[in-house]
This record gives C-alpha cells, sequence and structure tokens, in this order.
C-alpha cells in the first residue's frame, strides 16, 4: 500500500509546490484531520473521496486496508527523485484502478513535519509493509522558534500528545535548559505550569504559541509560570520552556557554558538542596516529612544509596517500593535515576499524603503511590509463577509495569507471601533487595524470614552487606534472584 504524506499549517489558504499540486489534482483518495480538510477542500478534485483521522485510529487503518490494490512493483528508475509514479502506474492509465476507490496512493493530510511525532510514523508502526513518501513543512515547534527568533538545535524535544508525563517529569529532573513541548487538551500549557510549580521547577520562562501559520489566529506569548498557570490558551498550540534571561546560577550549577551550545544543564534555585539541583549525592534526612514525627521511620541517608546500589538501578527500568512509608528510597531514586519508572506501595493510608509532601519537597514528580495491603492489590495477569515458568507473553505488563528491581521496605510479619506474589511479576533478570534491622525491640526475625522464604521459592541469595551508622542499630542489605 502506498501513502503520501504532506505537511501543512494551520494557514487557511495553503501553499504548495508544483509537484505537490499535481499529486493533489491527480489523487482520489485523501485523508486528515477535519481541521485539515476544512483547510484544502477548496484544493481537492470534485469527486475526491475523504477519510476522517479520528479516535480510534483501528476504525481509520480499517479503511485504508479497505483500499488496499495488489502489489505491484514501483516503476520509478534507481536515483530518480520523481515520485509521480506512485500517483500513475503507468503512462495514459488512469490515476486510481480497481473497485471502491481503490488505487496507487492515499494522500494525507498532516500537521507539520509528519515524521515528527506526526502521522507518517503511525502509518510506519501500524503498516511497516507501506510505502511512504512524505512532503514537510515547519513543524510547531520550528515555527514557534522562528517567531522567538531563538535558536533550537539544543532543544530537547518532549511530546504529551496522547502521552503521559514521564518524560517531561524525566526533563525537569535533569534539569533540561530547553524543552519543546507538544501539547493536547489534557496536557495545557496551564496544567503543564501548574505541575511544574507543584514540585518546584519554577525557573523556567514559558513561551507559547497558539495556531501557528494561522495569520488571523496565530498568538505568541512569553510569560512566567504563575502567569501561564491561570491563563486558558487556544487549541493547538506547542511551548517551549527556556530559563529567564537574568537566571542568577549558583557557583557549580552549570557544568559547561558555550555561546553556540548553552549550558549543559539548568540551575534551580528553588530546588536548591535537592538532588539533580547541585545537591551533594543523598537526600539529607531531616528535608524529608515523618511518619508521626519518628525519625526512625525512615531509611536512612547512606543506607538508602547502599540499597539503591543493590538494586542496580541504573540499567533497571521499573521499581517497585513494597512498604515506602514516607517514600524515601522511591524519592531518591527518581531523582537518581529519571529514567526509571517507579511505582511506590504502603498499606498505611496516613502514609499517602506524606508521600505525595516529600514528593513535592523534592521535586519528585511521577511516581506511582498506591495504598492498600499488597498481597491484596491487583496487579493484573502478568507473566511468570514463582518458579519463573512464563504464564503468558514476555512483553506483557500490568498497571504498575512488569518489575526488574524491588525493594521490601516493610512486610509486617508476611515477608514469603509478598515475595511469592512479586515473583508473579518479576523480570526474568529481576532482583529483590530487603534491608534486615538487627535490634533487640524487634519482635520479628527478618533475617530468618528471608532466608526461610529464599530457600522455600527456590531464589538464589547474593552475599549480604552488613553496617552499622553510628549508635543506630546494626542492618544488614539482603539481596536474592532467580
Amino acid at each position: 500500500m502506498r501513502f503520501i504524506v504532506i505537511g501543512i499549517t494551520d494557514n487557511p489558504q495553503p501553499w504548495f509546490p508544483p509537484e505537490v499540486m499535481e499529486i493533489i489534482r491527480q489523487g482520489q483518495v485523501f485523508s486528515g484531520g477535519r481541521r485539515h480538510h476544512e483547510i484544502v477542500m477548496p484544493l481537492l478534485p470534485p469527486d475526491a473521496r475523504w477519510i476522517d483521522i479520528t479516535a480510534p485510529l483501528d476504525k481509520v487503518f480499517e479503511e485504508y486496508r479497505e483500499l488496499q490494490p495488489p502489489p505491484q512493483p514501483l516503476p520509478c528508475r534507481e536515483g530518480s527523485s520523481n515520485i509521480m509514479p506512485l500517483i500513475n502506474r503507468s503512462a495514459g492509465s488512469p490515476p486510481y484502478q480497481g473497485g471502491a476507490g481503490g488505487g496507487s496512493a492515499i494522500i494525507v493530510f498532516a500537521s507539520g513535519d509528519p515524521l515528527f511525532f506526526g502521522f507518517a510514523t503511525t502509518i510506519q508502526r501500524r503498516m511497516p509493509e507501506a510505502e511512504l513518501v512524505v512532503f514537510p513543512t515547519l513543524n510547531s515547534l520550528q515555527m514557534l522558534a522562528h517567531r522567538l527568533t531563538m535558536p533550537y538545535h539544543d532543544m530537547r524535544i518532549v511530546s504529551l500528545t496522547g502521552r503521559p508525563w514521564p518524560d517531561f517529569d524525566r526533563a525537569l529532573i535533569e534539569r533540561t535548559p530547553k524543552i519543546g513541548i507538544l501539547t493536547d487538551k489534557e496536557h495545557t500549557p496551564s496544567a503543564i505550569a501548574q505541575r511544574m510549580l507543584e514540585y518546584g521547577y519554577r525557573d523556567y520562562r514559558m513561551h507559547v504559541g497558539e495556531h501557528l501559520g494561522h495569520p488571523g489566529l496565530e498568538r505568541v506569548v512569553s510569560l512566567s509560570l504563575e502567569e501561564a498557570a491561570k491563563e486558558a490558551f487556544a487549541m493547538p498550540n506547542c511551548i517551549i520552556l527556556d530559563p529567564p534571561p537574568a537566571l542568577p546560577c549558583r557557583e557549580g550549577e552549570v557544568t559547561s557554558v558555550d555561546k553556540e551550545q548553552g549550558p549543559s544543564r539548568l540551575s534551580s534555585p528553588s530546588l536548591q538542596g535537592r538532588a539533580g539541583g547541585g545537591s551533594p549525592y543523598g537526600l539529607p534526612d531531616a528535608s524529608f516529612a515523618l511518619l508521626d514525627g519518628r525519625a526512625k521511620m525512615i531509611t536512612k541517608m547512606p543506607i538508602r544509596l547502599l540499597t539503591l546500589q543493590a538494586l542496580d538501578l541504573p540499567r533497571r527500568r521499573t521499581l517497585w517500593d513494597i512498604g515506602a512509608c514516607t517514600g524515601s528510597v522511591s524519592i531518591e531514586a527518581r531523582l537518581l535515576f529519571p529514567h526509571l519508572r517507579i511505582e511506590a506501595f504502603e498499606v498505611r493510608p496516613e502514609c499517602e499524603a506524606i508521600i505525595h509532601e516529600n514528593m513535592r519537597r523534592h521535586g519528585a514528580p511521577g511516581i506511582g503511590v498506591h495504598i492498600g495491603d499488597f498481597r491484596l492489590v491487583s496487579c493484573d495477569s502478568v507473566a511468570t509463577d514463582a518458579t519463573g515458568k512464563q504464564a503468558g507473553s514476555p512483553d506483557e505488563e500490568g498497571p504498575y509495569g512488569r518489575p526488574d528491581a524491588v525493594f521490601i521496605g516493610g512486610h509486617g510479619g508476611h515477608l514469603r507471601d509478598i515475595m511469592e506474589k512479586v515473583l508473579r511479576y518479576l523480570a526474568p533478570d529481576g532482583v529483590i533487595v530487603m534491608n534486615s534491622v538487627a535490634a533487640p525491640r524487634v519482635s520479628r526475625d527478618s533475617f530468618r524470614l528471608w532466608n526461610e522464604a529464599c530457600a522455600e521459592l527456590h531464589l538464589r541469595q547474593d552475599e549480604p552487606t552488613r553496617i552499622q551508622l553510628n549508635d543506630n542499630h546494626p542492618i544488614t542489605i539482603l539481596r536474592c534472584r532467580r
């Protein structure tokens, strides 16, 4: 099947080069969004058929496949740049042959550059066998950068169009100085600004472009996050975030500055003392909100760092923190390894507000927080049983992902049950880590429970790490795997 994908802007009087106009004149089946249809309708042949691109996309591609003609070789000569054979299969033949509007190519109109988070990539993903020719125009972020006369070779792109927050959260945590964002009706400029303010990422300026390319509706505005959070913006729009012109940087905050490349990391005084913002490796224990003010109910910073080392997080994808309490382990992991997906489970309802407060204090968005007995939480029908035998597709993921690192920070005497459940979902190369405290007042012998569970579940244990901090009780960091 053949597609010709033509990029357009919001201009109601679009201009196309002569070869694209010839393609349109000879076309019969066209497709695009309703907004695109309104723009190009005057250019289409009188008998043109139009296929709206609307959700769900499955129905759209079903219509495309109904038009698929028998396979024929491309007549283009090697090295030829002429794309007209995609429209006309032979000289003198009609552009479309076959029944019900079938033919050589479906002509699709898409916004901007169709290969930039665009519909051409959707075609490639859903119909990898399709032949594709693309005529791009400037994408919305390029247009916004041009309106601002802003160099954009160093801009990090994040698409929130039909996508969740993780890529954007990671860009913030990594202190990206310049971020270009594609928005949607849920991830609006005001919602983005509110999220940034909630987690303390205040030292950015927001540039918003609305209806870019439309001479009557286009608007470009630059404002503070506080201003953006209160304003409503017309769709479609896009955003560029960059630091304010007179941003004061603390010594050591910017790792390199070049007139062409710019800063490699953004300073954020509003996050002073937090990981990712120039703070020491490891978050101070005193910076966390505590459960009932009990300082002993938090994993101490040196133990946290050793625990993260045992979890081998640089090469992991999904971390489950079971018995998260204040969320200190999840938050430390989030800031040091922002590529991770992190799901925190805690049985005590009062901990939910504490975890969220600590996430805000430390600028750690994007941690999933789940309250309830982990043994009763539905994690869906994922992949393996307790022996490691595959029970479904290894690519299946439940609502909390497929963990390859699990930290058990609390078990309430149900360690074996928790570990048995974890093994139903643990990736084949995953690890489980737990810290065992040796203290006179601790009634449960976690070290014994761990050894018994590992033996019963046929798990291999690694060499434990034993450590004692100051006058605190000794701790043993335990790790096992299948």
